[in-house]
């Protein structure tokens, strides 16, 4: 078993694309009248579909004999991400998760869905639909609750997270070296071309802090305008 890697402007890349994105505009655009109709209940909903979908693909790997250490830890970016946003629908007041899911759900998901590589690929179709629903969701999620619920980004907000993250990298980079592992592609760039990744390790890191910080800062400021009226 290997991973799936859909190369940038393929035809399966443009279609996975539009209709991925597609959906979410449509999902954010009636999002307040999904919620009424919901009762308020809209993100304890996508919590609850994204923990079925993770409870799921837990329980397939370890029947199945694929769970190791090396590669099926929740310790990649998306994985943390979606670990938070399984619980974040039903403490949405939790600020600090609020906010790490806020940038690393929005960053992570994205490039996720626009440089996809589906790790441990067993060629089913659950499995490929799981990861775009499942990146579709811990990008969504965050932004339903700065849009729907009373959840705001505070001032240094996007730093502070950046701050959490590299304290996760510190973390887990020695961890990687331990255990033979890739975590969060700290020992190694990923294979899926990604525009993001320049040089080799560790250079390619040092330019991935740059951008990262930078993605962090824009995406405050686009929150930081008043889209709620917009929805």
């Amino acid at each position: 078993m290997s991973d799936y890697i859909i190369d940038v402007l393929t035809n399966e890349w443009i279609r996975n694309i539009s209709i991925s994105f597609s959906l979410m505009i449509i999902f954010l655009s009636f999002g307040k009248r999904i919620n009424n109709f919901l009762g308020g209940s809209t993100a304890k909903i996508l919590s609850t579909v994204l923990i079925v979908l993770t409870i799921i693909s837990l329980v397939e790997s370890i029947v199945n004999n694929k769970w190791n250490i090396e590669t099926h830890l929740p310790l990649q970016l998306c994985g943390i991400s979606q670990y938070v946003a399984c619980f974040i629908g039903f403490f949405p007041k939790k600020k600090l998760l609020f906010e790490f899911l806020f940038f690393c759900g929005i960053s992570g998901g994205l490039v996720s869905i626009l440089t996809p590589q589906i790790t441990h690929y067993d060629g089913s179709m659950y499995a490929y639909l799981e990861y775009f629903i499942s990146h579709a969701l811990i990008f969504l999620i965050p932004v339903f609750l700065l849009i729907h619920s009373e959840n705001k980004l505070s001032r240094f907000s996007w730093f502070k997270v950046f701050l959490i993250l590299n304290v996760l990298m510190a973390l887990i980079m020695p961890l990687n070296f331990i255990l033979g592992s890739n975590y969060m592609y700290l020992n190694a760039p990923p294979e899926v071309e990604n525009p993001l990744i320049i040089g080799e390790w560790p250079y390619y890191l040092f330019y991935l802090e740059f951008f990262v910080v930078s993605i962090y800062y824009v995406i405050y400021v686009i929150a930081s305008f008043k889209y709620k009226r917009w929805w």
